[in-house]
């Protein structure tokens, strides 16, 4: 092995052993529109702050340090208020009724399906515009296997798999700036009287390493090169004959 191929290595198996890993569980109850709002804040037509707002995901996963999120979830929620064997995949696709709210995108996703945001430090209904919105209803959409969301916009994580129950794990890039990330469910309204809960394990990866820049082989620049060598023929001509 190289020099340079064993110091890669080295970094890799350090990014590896570094991996962070949360679990949690989601009520089918949280409201991603509630995202880092205080005590009292509404949306949906009926949610409020605390009651409904999302899961905070905490330590050891720390989203202000950068890097990829894998996702893994089991349950099942839903907005009948009755459980009907559906999976964190959701249902068919919906949008928020009210749209974009406290500053947070509108997204269209599978319903009932496991939703995360990211937020930065500041309260979102004071950080400006909502953003875009988000679509997640095609499959490829849905399937994606990799995600970079901005801060502010809700983004589809159903299952964590590229298919239902099925697939390669779905890769999350952390936007620039995050320093929160909540996750809740995928309603159109009123979350307040929706049912059940979804387990989720949240691993993260720290941000890919920069692969160690090949050595540079020791040249002499051909200025210097002449000049050493006129050097050495001005020392050959001062020798004593």
């Amino acid at each position: 092995m190289t020099l340079r191929a064993a110091a890669l290595a080295v970094v890799l198996a350090a990014s590896t052993a570094s991996a962070q890993v949360t679990n949690l569980i989601v009520p089918g109850t949280a409201d991603p529109w509630l995202a880092g709002m205080p005590p009292g804040s509404t949306a949906s037509l009926g949610d409020t702050a605390p009651a409904q707002s999302p899961v905070l995901v905490g330590g050891p996963v720390n989203v202000a340090t950068g890097g990829t999120l894998r996702f893994a979830a089991t349950g099942e929620v839903s907005n009948t208020g009755v459980l009907q064997g559906i999976t964190p995949d959701g249902q068919g696709p919906a949008a928020h009724t009210t749209g974009a709210e406290n500053g947070i995108a509108d997204v269209t996703a599978p319903l009932n399906g496991l939703i995360g945001v990211f937020l930065d430090s500041t309260q979102p209904d004071l950080a400006g515009p909502a953003p875009a919105a988000l679509s997640f209803i095609t499959p490829a959409e849905v399937g994606y296997a990799s995600l970079a969301p901005g801060l502010r916009q809700p983004f589809f994580i159903g299952d964590g798999l590229t298919g239902t129950g099925t697939g390669a794990q779905q890769v999350v890039t952390i936007p620039a700036g995050a320093t929160r990330l909540y996750l809740g469910t995928m309603d159109g309204f009123g979350w307040f009287n929706n049912a059940g809960q979804i387990a989720v394990t949240v691993t993260q990866a720290p941000a890919a390493p920069v692969a160690p820049a090949a050595p540079i082989p020791l040249q002499v620049a051909p200025l210097a090169a002449l000049l050493l060598a006129v050097a050495a023929l001005a020392a050959l001509r001062r020798r004593p004959r």
